[in-house]
């Protein structure tokens, strides 16, 4: 049985996809730790499919999964409702957080439930930090807590836990992981926050606009989360 589930989703990221699973799979191989890797790709229209698909005849411990697209956001929820380890790990395909800090994350995993990455030397567009400060703060206000960097897509968790905190949102939560942010801290969950370096991604320097409608979506979904946690009083 594996003792972690990494969840990836992916889209169109046929450029690294294969240096990213590769990678995650020599780590955990390095560090002994059965593990499955769940890809789901989300409506990919490169190569990113057929990169997995030979992936998979390669790596036994990968598991494709393909759908139409729906979002970042559903996709890491329907990955993190297939894992079954005791613990999950999600990463973005994106290869902007590599293996590196995993080591430190699962060492200190026993003290905590939650251990969150703290992203360090990202280049991203001047809105995209802004936002994600925003978002932040959000949590903090509507949930009374939350790690520094609430939205970042390297993060630890007891599957345990997970369950709990991701039961109850919509399939199609555009950032779960926000939210999941919020409700652990909450719930008085044991959370632990850790530096990960970001390699430049060229992508994510852009400056896009329509982050602003995501956020807004974002932060409505979190405000309806925050509502309905006070009202069952927990």
């Amino acid at each position: 049985m594996p003792e972690l589930s990494i969840v990836i989703p992916a889209f169109n990221e046929a450029a690294g996809i294969a240096r990213v699973v590769r990678a995650w799979s020599a780590e955990m191989g390095r560090l002994g730790i059965p593990c499955e890797l769940l890809v789901h790709d989300d409506g990919s229209t490169d190569e990113t499919a057929s990169i997995l698909e030979h992936l998979a005849s390669e790596i036994p411990e990968l598991t494709l999964r393909r759908h139409e697209n729906r979002g970042h956001g559903p996709t890491i929820l329907a990955g993190y409702r297939e894992a079954t380890a005791p613990w999950v790990l999600q990463v973005d395909g994106d290869d902007e957080m590599g293996p590196a800090a995993f080591e430190g994350f699962w060492r200190v995993r026993e003290q905590a439930d939650l251990i969150v990455g703290r992203r360090v030397g990202r280049h991203a567009a001047t809105t995209r930090r802004l936002l994600t400060r925003a978002s932040t703060l959000a949590i903090r206000f509507l949930f009374g807590g939350g790690p520094s960097d609430a939205n970042c897509p390297y993060r630890l968790m007891r599957r345990s836990v997970l369950g709990e905190l991701v039961a109850a949102l919509p399939a199609g939560t555009f950032a779960p992981n926000v939210i999941v942010s919020g409700l652990a801290a909450r719930r008085g969950f044991r959370i632990i926050e850790q530096d990960v370096e970001c390699r430049t991604n060229a992508g994510d320097r852009r400056a896009n606009w329509n982050i602003a409608r995501a956020a807004l979506l974002s932060s409505v979904q979190a405000l309806a989360a925050a509502y309905r946690a006070r009202s069952r009083q927990v």
